[in-house]
């Protein structure tokens, strides 16, 4: 039994468009709240916070809701298809609500941007959840961990693609001094990415069938299904998988929360504690997206030796180590450096490790019908942290100093390291094979 990797990267299309979107979302538009609308960190740190508010809410229902759908298209096709078009047309109002604030400022403009934002926000909440349960939908249970290794090699194309083209067009030579920066060329480029992407999805994945397909080969293998038949008909966890499953949550939430905290706030962080633009601050979080599409393939080596716990288990370490060399660096230096790039660039390898390998843990605990709720149980623990990072470090930093930023991360990531200590299932280290074939056989 093989992936197929040409489909899987079709698949992955839908989370490319995704990835590249929330770059965007997460590096800009703290700049336009804080310098175009002059809002302090605690407030637009809420307002940060608000698309991990909704997706609380909105990630479970949408992704159980998927669950329920059938249609000529598919379960999930029909989110990703109305969500993109929903938020494109949302994401290109806000540059032009932007620009026409900074020459001739209002309260009414204000508010309308915040709208905008909220309804940008929801149409985004109502499709991400049944894209990323496309994935297990077609994909047979041994070969997941493969194939979300390359969803996520896909998010981080989408991630690195933006990432250049921003670096390209807005490097510090250019928008240092400036009172405003025009961002609408860069949301132009990324609606762009979200169109052709999901254009291809649609053209070329056939979801009913690729579904009825692996639901027959899962019909054969019930040895795939960690439920058990509580004796109604109904299929339940065992306690024991269902403790694993809350400390896997409960890690995932911690180490989101130190890891969104910088993803949130490290452009601004940079701009006030080093003096350094949006492209220079690009470019360190470009490393990173690269340093993690380059580790895939080593990472499947080491998880299928040593099980994809203790994969996850050095990613943390190593994450936890970055953060706190990230708080001595840009303290120390006044220009971000070679030696920031190398310490991006481990961020990007040990951020793969952890990622690649906790949203397979999590559906592979479900039964294929589950697939979108517990895709929605993943998101509802990544994104409660999100909630919460934005609005406590945006305190922090204005409330003790912009400098606590990495050593707040660096806690929080530590912290996920305990809680992963209790998580007993998800985990198989099979015999070590090549490349992304590591993933092939890592599930229970």
């Amino acid at each position: 039994m093989k992936l197929n990797n040409k489909r899987t990267i079709l698949v992955g299309l839908a989370f490319l468009s995704i990835c590249s979107f929330w770059q965007m979302y997460d590096s800009v538009v703290p700049l336009i709240l804080t310098k175009t609308f002059k809002l302090n960190e605690t407030f637009s740190g809420a307002i940060m916070a608000a698309d991990n508010v909704l997706a609380l809410f909105l990630l479970p229902v949408f992704g159980s809701l998927s669950d329920r759908t059938h249609t000529k298209i598919g379960k999930r096709m029909p989110y990703i298809l109305l969500g993109t078009i929903a938020a494109i047309v949302f994401l290109n109002a806000l540059p032009l609500l932007d620009n026409g604030y900074y020459a001739s400022p209002s309260i009414g403009k204000m508010v309308l941007f915040i709208i905008i934002l909220a309804l940008l926000l929801v149409s985004m909440g109502t499709y991400r959840s049944p894209a990323v349960a496309l994935m297990p939908d077609v994909t047979p249970k041994p070969l997941r961990s493969k194939g979300n290794a390359i969803i996520n090699l896909m998010g981080a194309v989408g991630g690195i693609i933006y990432l250049a083209v921003a670096a390209v067009m807005y490097p510090n030579s250019k928008v240092q001094g400036l009172d405003h920066v025009n961002y609408q060329p860069l949301f132009l480029f990324v609606s762009a990415i979200m169109v052709i992407s999901v254009l291809i999805l649609f053209k070329k994945v056939k979801e009913p069938e690729l579904v009825a397909e692996n639901q027959a080969l899962e019909a054969e293998h019930p040895e795939w299904n960690l439920a058990q038949d509580d004796g109604s008909g109904n299929e339940v966890l065992p306690a024991d998988v269902k403790r694993s499953l809350g400390f896997l949550l409960a890690s995932i939430a911690l180490w989101f929360i130190g890891y969104n905290g910088i993803t949130t706030w490290f452009t601004t962080y940079v701009d006030k504690v080093m003096g350094q633009g949006l492209g220079e601050a690009s470019i360190c979080l470009l490393i990173a997206t690269a340093g993690a599409i380059v580790s895939y393939i080593p990472i499947g080596n080491l998880a299928s030796r040593i099980g994809r716990k203790k994969t996850i288990m050095i990613g943390i370490i190593l994450l936890a180590l970055c953060f706190l060399s990230g708080f001595f660096l840009t303290t120390t230096y006044n220009k971000i450096n070679t030696v920031m790039f190398v310490v991006f660039a481990i961020v990007g390898f040990a951020w793969a490790a952890i990622n690649v390998n906790s949203l397979p843990m999590v559906v592979e605990m479900c039964r294929g019908s589950d697939i979108g709720k517990f895709t929605g149980y993943y998101y509802t623990a990544s994104m409660a942290a999100q909630v919460v990072t934005p609005i406590l470090a945006g305190f922090m930093m204005k409330n003790i100093s912009y400098k606590v930023l990495f050593p707040y991360a660096a806690l929080f990531v530590a912290l996920s390291f305990l809680t992963m200590m209790f998580v007993k299932h998800g985990d198989v280290a099979p015999e070590a094979k090549k490349g992304l074939s590591a993933f092939e056989e890592m599930d229970d």
